[in-house]
């Protein structure tokens, strides 16, 4: 079919019936083989209750409230859930109600059994609305004279059979080559799926060919081409003159197809300082709704592949946005005042031309943090931007202090930044957009845009609450409550590891509590990765109304919650900065002609002066369809496949450091305690591997799970988390990133038994 259930749906409301032909215009299907396939899509969902007619030919979708739009997410050990984009509780799927649906497809759930106070809800899968999936990577097996293709994401609880032919691709022992799957036809009823061999990949081929193996694992293989043009040319009108600000550039990434970053000037001010963050301006060099604003939403964001980028805009289009050092450019800009707090208490937002100063990079600001106070000799790498450091300094610590306040608002802060390792090019600097955590990193005064974060998170904030102001639509980035029952485990560990913590009846501590207890820790690093377990990925959702006077208050809102400063790295970006422009350029900013003063549309508090419509009906109507659910629904599934292959990427690199450590004792820190065995740190890396139970042959341990460590029944070995330990490395599987790890054991120090000790009790478990 030209069209998905999804399609279908997404343009059906509850309220307001469209007829049959109607549909099919929107859907753009033209022969009558694709009418015909949208009438039969059309009875089969009325036969299941997911629409239903309002009139002869009138459609609408079905108001039961036991039907979900959901996204399937299944584990490696056969368990499937339903993930509501709603936000509601995730729903459980027995195998037998998958009906043939796959890990990642969008699907209409019906729920069967209600959730209690332990127990998820239970469903059935309905109708499969979008398959995630149209190819994979597999290993070719031959089972009873058939060819088969077995995915190798263990969450694809599923076998593809393959023609004869695909015997030329046998996996070998150990495999040289895995290859990509092509699906043909999805499983229907007793029919399994069925598919095809594209190309084989090489497993040991580079840098290059890993890069290919994560990205097909990923789905993000093949992009579509570009449409033809170059965009639209910036407004003149209206902008304000800001060229001879001397604005610094701070970037740390390397590659050359790495998106274009905003540009920042800071003043230092009696109690504070004055900010101004330059974007550059993408959204207006693109039409809404024209043919690559179109192909940019299907893109939805950059993708870092370490050494090389996958990026958003169209080479010509990222080269006329990008700034440059002495380099006229347009900007969409915003200027805050913050006091030494960490508050903002003014805002501004204009549309300007600007003319960057300088670049500042890593070795720079290096050089700045270990420069002694008052020194008068200026590092070689400083003489570059000599004429820049007293700005540096009000930059660093503006950053600084907009770092304290979001502590002391609530945000989670952590310091878990991934190892510096060459290979992964890019992915070592942080990430100014702050998507790429379901945390806030902790502010590293050497990485340029380290410091760039916090206050592109406070232009977001300023954004959210001027847009929230002026009821203007848009899209922000939520994340949920942390898990409560992680948070426990942790505090339990921190407990176990003499921490100075103490749990209440009242319930878990908050993950600030248990930060603040963690810092100056030696156990530090291992207690915030578990620590991140409890944290909800951050999610994209449209936003449009008001917010009332208890919302307002509400501390535990994400400050940065209405992301536009990266529209050059993120479609969620582009769209929020397209309403700021339209704001700017089209938005009234008096109720009559004849009215000779004029409202700054921009500026804080405008919305209690504003009495009249700011924009025409066509005007509101264009920036209304800007933003459905179904572009949120896109958005959130880019997101999470960036995100996943960013984790794989990660995960490779460091199996790739860990082969050369074959049959070599290394020194590392115990990471995780399981019942099956215990994770450990190792190298340069930090790659993770597994010492399972089963090797621990000098003794049986039984695992204690309050205090998150192992304990031999007769020697009284401990392995907890955090402890210093030797192993060897003995397999590394690059393919699955799974290490395997012996533990070496030391001699064991006789102590004298506490008087009252109790000798341990027999205790059993099941090594999975």
């Amino acid at each position: 079919m030209k069209f998905t259930v999804a399609d279908l749906l997404d343009h059906l409301s509850l309220d307001s019936p469209v007829e049959t032909g109607v549909l099919a215009k929107i859907l753009k299907l033209s022969n009558t083989s694709e009418k015909q396939d949208l009438e039969l899509a059309i009875d089969s969902l009325l036969k299941l209750g997911i629409i239903e007619k309002a009139s002869e030919d009138g459609l609408l979708r079905s108001s039961n409230e036991s039907l979900l739009d959901a996204r399937l997410r299944c584990s490696s050990k056969g368990f499937c859930f339903a993930i509501r984009d709603d936000g509601g509780d995730d729903v459980y799927i027995r195998d037998h109600q998958l009906n043939h649906a796959w890990n990642g497809d969008r699907v209409m759930v019906r729920i069967t059994r209600e959730g209690g106070r332990r127990r998820s809800p239970e469903g059935g899968v309905q109708c499969i609305l979008e398959r995630s999936t149209r190819s994979l990577l597999a290993q070719v097996e031959r089972q009873d004279e058939q060819m088969l293709a077995a995915p190798l994401d263990d969450r694809m609880l599923t076998t593809i059979m393959l023609p004869e032919q695909a015997s030329a691709h046998l996996s070998g022992d150990p495999p040289e080559n895995v290859v990509e799957v092509s699906i043909d036809r999805y499983p229907v009823a007793q029919h399994p799926a069925e598919g095809h061999v594209v190309r084989p990949l090489p497993l040991n081929g580079g840098p290059t060919a890993d890069r290919d193996l994560l990205l097909t694992k990923a789905g993000l293989q093949h992009r579509a081409a570009p449409p033809r043009g170059s965009g639209k040319a910036p407004a003149t009108k209206g902008r304000i003159d800001l060229t001879e600000q001397p604005s610094l550039l701070l970037t740390s990434w390397e590659a050359p197809e790495a998106p274009a970053l905003p540009a920042v000037h800071v003043e230092a001010r009696e109690g504070g300082a004055r900010i101004w963050i330059h974007s550059p301006s993408v959204a207006e060099r693109i039409g809404l709704g024209n043919s690559l604003d179109l192909w940019l939403r299907e893109r939805g964001e950059a993708l870092c592949l370490g050494e090389l980028w996958q990026p958003l805009l169209t080479p010509n289009l990222n080269k006329m946005v990008c700034f440059k050092e002495g380099e006229i450019k347009e900007a969409v800009t915003v200027r805050l005042d913050v006091n030494a707090e960490g508050e903002i208490s003014d805002w501004q937002f204009m549309l300007s031309t600007i003319r960057p100063r300088a670049t500042v990079n890593a070795l720079q600001l290096k050089a700045l943090s270990e420069r002694k106070p008052r020194a008068r000799t200026v590092p070689a790498a400083l003489k570059p931007i000599k004429d820049h450091l007293s700005q540096l300094e009000t930059l660093v610590f503006s950053a600084g202090s907009l770092c304290s306040r979001e502590r002391k608002d609530g945000s989670v802060q952590l310091d878990l930044q991934p190892p510096s390792l060459s290979s992964l090019g890019d992915l070592r600097w942080a990430d100014p957009s702050g998507l790429r955590h379901r945390w806030v990193d902790e502010m590293d005064p050497t990485d340029p845009q380290s410091l760039l974060q916090p206050l592109l998170r406070a232009a977001n904030k300023a954004w959210d609450n001027h847009r929230d102001d002026l009821g203007l639509p848009g899209i922000s980035v939520q994340a949920g409550e942390a898990d409560a029952s992680v948070l426990t485990d942790v505090a339990k560990t921190a407990i176990a590891l003499e921490l100075p913590l103490e749990l209440d009846e009242e319930g878990s501590p908050s993950a600030e509590e248990l930060i603040s207890v963690f810092n100056g820790s030696d156990h530090r690093r291992v207690l915030e990765q578990q620590l991140s377990h409890s944290l909800p990925q951050p999610m994209f959702e449209a936003v449009g109304e008001k917010r009332d006077s208890e919302q307002q208050t509400d501390k535990s809102r994400p400050a940065g919650c209405a992301p536009w400063c990266c529209a050059a790295q993120h479609y969620a970006h582009l769209v929020n900065q397209q309403v700021i422009v339209a704001l700017l350029q089209e938005g009234k900013d008096r109720p009559t002609v004849r009215q000779k003063k004029r409202l700054d549309l921009g500026k804080k508090g405008c919305g209690e002066e504003l009495a009249w419509s700011l924009f025409t009906s066509s005007q509101e109507e264009k920036l209304l369809n800007l933003i459905g659910d179904r572009l949120i629904q896109k958005l959130n599934v880019r997101l999470r496949q960036s995100l996943e292959l960013e984790k794989d990427l990660l995960s490779m690199v460091q199996a790739r450091c860990a082969q050369p450590l074959v049959g070599k004792q290394s020194t590392g820190r115990i990471s995780g305690v399981q019942s099956y065995g215990f994770f450990v740190e190792v190298g340069e890396s930090r790659v993770e591997g597994l010492v399972h139970v089963s090797s621990l042959n000098d003794d049986w341990y039984e695992y204690r799970s309050r205090q998150n460590r192992l304990v031999g029944r007769k020697s009284r070995r401990v392995y907890q988390l955090g402890d210093s330990v030797q192993v060897r490395v003995i397999k590394v599987d690059v393919l699955r990133n799974q290490i395997d790890l012996e533990a070496i054991a030391t001699p064991i120090v006789e102590q004298e038994k506490e008087e009252g000790t109790p000798e341990p009790l027999p205790v059993t478990f099941t090594v999975d």
